[in-house]
């Protein structure tokens, strides 16, 4: 199998921490340099017709795309080590959390960075101003509710470490070349639910 992938780019972080909580071996990593736009070539086109990493080309040239479905082949094919439920029960909150954290926290953030990082327009095409404001508070009442959740369980599903805690750092550390950090913002529960996840061997990765 082949991850396509590039260096710090949000979505792929995801996939690459998921495989490294998981212990899978045996991927071949390629990376795709986004700002030589490597992902609109007709080559790459081929994998993903709407050009977003990440890609898992499996053995048998199919490529499957999209963050989460990747983890949940991954996570089907590699049952041990559990990250998305063990019963049908634990599967559904833990999904819903990571539903959460991918709409209202990664999906505002990166809306809030492709419209008002200086520089960004050249990937990006035209910014929006007014739209990453609007953006910004969509994420930090979402960094309110997170805090408050936090500040009475370790991790976001509950009492153990999730799939849901990988979308949520991701998107989090990539609010970092914004200056967003969450002790400084008034989130002290958030900031140090940051740096027990930052202390892991998976975040590393990317």
């Amino acid at each position: 199998m082949k991850l396509y992938t590039a260096h710090r780019a949000p979505y792929p972080r995801r996939v690459l921490m998921f495989i490294h909580e998981k212990g899978i071996e045996g991927i071949e990593y390629v990376n795709i340099d986004l700002m030589a736009d490597d992902h609109r070539t007709p080559e790459f086109k081929r994998l993903n017709p709407f050009s977003r990493i990440p890609v898992l080309e499996l053995d048998d040239g199919s490529a499957l795309s999209e963050a989460r479905a990747i983890c949940s082949y991954l996570e089907s094919t590699w049952p041990t080590l559990n990250l998305m439920g063990e019963d049908p029960r634990e599967h559904a909150f833990i999904e819903m959390q990571d539903r959460r954290m991918d709409i209202y926290w990664m999906t505002p953030i990166i809306a809030w960075i492709r419209n008002a990082l200086p520089g960004l327009g050249t990937l990006v095409g035209t910014q929006f101003l007014d739209y990453a404001r609007n953006q910004h508070e969509v994420m930090l009442e979402t960094a309110r509710w997170l805090d408050a959740l936090l500040a009475r369980q370790p991790w976001i599903c509950g009492e153990r470490f999730t799939v849901a805690d990988i979308t949520a750092f991701c998107a989090l550390e990539v609010a970092r070349v914004m200056h967003f950090r969450p002790g400084e913002a008034g989130y002290p529960a958030l900031q140090g639910w940051r740096d027990r996840m930052a202390a892991r061997e998976s975040a590393r990765v990317g």
